[in-house]
């Protein structure tokens, strides 16, 4: 808010002291010769009363009336001139010699110097002396306090715009963090009420539509499982009985198929219990070694190749940290496994903990994601065209389902190339209080 504020202050200051110094001083030179007419009409009396204070005296004494004239007029200065030396202009000489006065003005318009022809050689002429200095200030002080009275106004006139503004602003922040529910709950009345109208529509339209979603995808996974299970135990029972080798191999590769299938509506089940806002990442501390170690050890027992090596790296300021372990640990279990798919004998997990957060990543030597596809390898079901074999690609939901279970706990994860020579996908997660 202040910075708008001091931003539409300093552009209505500015704004302000250019039209103050420029606008007279524009309308000055367009109406110069009416200027000039007023303050001759106002001097006029004041000119003929000091004309004829000479003229009621011999010229030999005109030095003294000057002086006494001085002195009564202080702090206007008055002063007997020789027309040839007092350095007018061409246009004030002739009119000298109409017996006109000569004026000058200064700012504002206002007479700054007069002067009057007494006969052809001599003139007098009147200077108004500039403000002292406390009057200048009071002139200052008015600007201020005309300033001070502005910002006031702006001040007024910006808070309920701010207000209202912010409001809008946590709701998108809201949104963005799962919570589909929230809603500004800004009056028609308010300034911005048209606009809070059009995003809370557009936030019931995005409820409705996420919400469906994730019902149809809940209602398809569970309504699947059913018929699997049968499927799965009406091949066991097959299978039990005596048959041939190339039934029982046809059976068997059914039996895959069906599993494969149902480990596939597991991630999607996973991954649609993920999209639930309403469901809070619990906050528990772990011992980290033994926490990554319980993750290393569940997927050890999956590994095809026991050439793998698994390195772990831990530089741990505490020994503890507060984490979802349920969350945390299939994020981990998801990207150790891709990386055992895809290593060639290598990979590296390292963890780091400062206060600002815990920071854990894995590596591989493998052969890498392309760095424009580092940020498409995390939406459902985008695989990698080397991957599209489902013996070493899977399903495309692991990584997503990973990224989602560290942004459920206020953190991220993302790819990138690994000092070994393959992919490093980075996992943060900020510090929390338990």
């Amino acid at each position: 808010m202040f910075r708008v504020l001091i931003r539409l202050y300093l552009l209505t200051i500015v704004t302000y002291s250019a039209a103050i110094y420029l606008i007279p001083k524009g309308i000055i030179q367009v109406f110069h010769q009416r200027y000039m007419d007023y303050n001759v009409e106002q001097s006029r009396g004041l000119q003929a009363l000091i004309v004829k204070q000479y003229h009621s005296v011999p010229v030999e004494q005109w030095s003294q009336v000057t002086d006494q004239l001085a002195a009564e007029f202080a702090p206007l200065k008055v002063q007997l001139l020789h027309r040839q030396d007092a350095s007018y202009t061409p246009a004030e000489e002739r009119l000298l010699e109409q017996g006109r006065s000569v004026i000058r003005l200064g700012e504002w318009g206002w007479m700054e110097e007069v002067s009057s022809p007494l006969n052809p050689q001599l003139a007098v002429k009147m200077t108004i002396p500039p403000d002292p200095m406390d009057m200048n200030l009071l002139y200052w002080s008015m600007n201020v306090l005309i300033g001070a009275a502005l910002l006031a106004g702006l001040l007024v006139w910006l808070r309920p715009h701010w207000r209202d503004l912010e409001r809008l602003k946590m709701t998108a922040a809201q949104l963005g963090r799962g919570n589909l529910d929230a809603r500004t709950q800004i009056p028609a009345s308010s300034n911005i009420g048209s606009l809070a109208a059009v995003f809370d529509t557009m936030a019931n339209d995005i409820e409705k539509l996420l919400n469906q979603q994730r019902d149809l995808l809940n209602a398809v996974s569970h309504e699947l499982r059913t018929p699997l299970t049968r499927l799965d135990f009406g091949l066991a029972l097959a299978l039990s009985e005596d048959l041939p080798v190339a039934s029982r191999e046809r059976l068997q590769g059914l039996v895959a198929h069906i599993r494969e299938l149902d480990d596939l509506v597991l991630e999607l089940l996973s991954y649609s219990r993920l999209q639930n806002p309403a469901q809070l990442p619990e906050q528990v501390e772990v011992v980290l070694d033994e926490f990554i170690d319980s993750v290393l050890g569940s997927v050890d027992d999956e590994l095809e190749n026991p050439e793998i090596v698994i390195d772990v790296a831990l530089d741990c300021s505490v020994e503890r940290f507060a984490l979802d372990p349920r969350l945390t640990a299939r994020a981990l279990q998801n990207l150790l496994r891709n990386a055992t798919r895809y290593c060639e004998r290598r990979i590296q997990v390292g963890v780091k903990v400062c206060a600002k957060g815990c920071e854990i990543w894995v590596d591989d030597d493998g052969i890498g994601i392309p760095e424009e596809q580092r940020e498409r390898i995390f939406e459902p079901f985008y695989r990698l065209d080397r991957s599209r074999d489902r013996s070493t690609g899977g399903f495309g939901l692991g990584l997503a389902i990973s990224r989602r279970a560290l942004e459920a706990q206020g953190g991220t994860l993302t790819a990138q190339a690994s000092s070994l020579g393959g992919a490093r996908f980075r996992l943060w997660l900020p510090s929390q209080k338990v």
